[in-house]
């Protein structure tokens, strides 16, 4: 995991632990002010809430604690952190993306996992090398 894979999963768990709570706690209240808890549907979907919340901030916690971050490679090989320009011989198309650990990838935002088909195939490459990418959807 990159140093910023970690500064994000890190603000993601203090903000579930602060403002995500506050939120869930205030809603459980408000249900519970409705009445009989055996059928009011607001305080059992806060309740829902809040194990979906503990269940992202566990996980989250598991993996920090078992991130190893890794420096970014520099130089002109493609590696973990570089930002690549990509040429689609079959249609034209160029597109930029940067190669992240896999829990990082958007791939909709050009971050592409290291390990995806399309990482994989550009790892280790030089400026200018061709790359052959098979992909799942062709």
């Amino acid at each position: 995991m990159t140093a910023e894979g970690l500064a994000t999963l890190r603000a993601e768990l203090e903000r579930l632990e602060t403002v995500g709570r506050t939120e869930i706690a205030d809603q459980i209240r408000t249900a519970r002010e409705w009445g009989d808890l055996k059928e009011n549907a607001e305080y059992h979907a806060a309740k829902e809430a809040q194990a979906h919340l503990e269940t992202r901030i566990l996980s989250l916690r598991a993996q920090m604690l078992s991130a190893r971050v890794v420096e970014l490679t520099e130089g002109d090989i493609v590696g973990l952190g570089s930002t690549v320009e990509v040429d689609d011989e079959g249609s034209g198309r160029r597109a930029t993306y940067r190669l992240v650990a896999a829990h990082d990838a958007v791939p909709a935002e050009g971050l592409i996992s290291l390990h995806a088909p399309m990482g994989a195939a550009l790892r280790g490459l030089r400026a200018g090398e061709v790359a052959v990418v098979r992909t799942p959807r062709g």
